[in-house]
């Protein structure tokens, strides 16, 4: 998936940048490395510009720039924790369970 196919408000996390060197280099300098984790802010109407944040940064991406951006998105519900592996229920109302 690429950062420029994220929506306002997902987290994901960088896996490959996959741009020309000069602009590849650019982003790897502002810190946008593969394994940093971020959270998408704002998209513009017409998705571009891309502002994420990331280790106390605001970062505004050009779509181009963007969909050079390899990302795997975090917090989807199949990473969650199924909670029927867990041995004790999640609520207790009361009464015995």
């Amino acid at each position: 998936m690429r950062l420029s196919e994220l929506q306002v408000g997902d987290r994901a996390e960088v896996t490959a940048l996959k741009s020309e060197s000069a602009v590849r280099r650019r982003i790897m300098d502002m810190g946008l490395i593969k394994g940093t984790s971020f959270k998408v802010l704002r998209v513009a109407p017409l998705g571009d510009p891309i502002e994420i944040f990331f280790k106390g940064l605001y970062l505004a991406l050009r779509k181009n720039e963007a969909e050079g951006v390899l990302v795997r998105k975090v917090g989807e519900p199949s990473e969650l924790v199924d909670h029927q592996e867990l041995d004790e229920p999640l609520l207790k109302f009361g009464g015995r369970v």
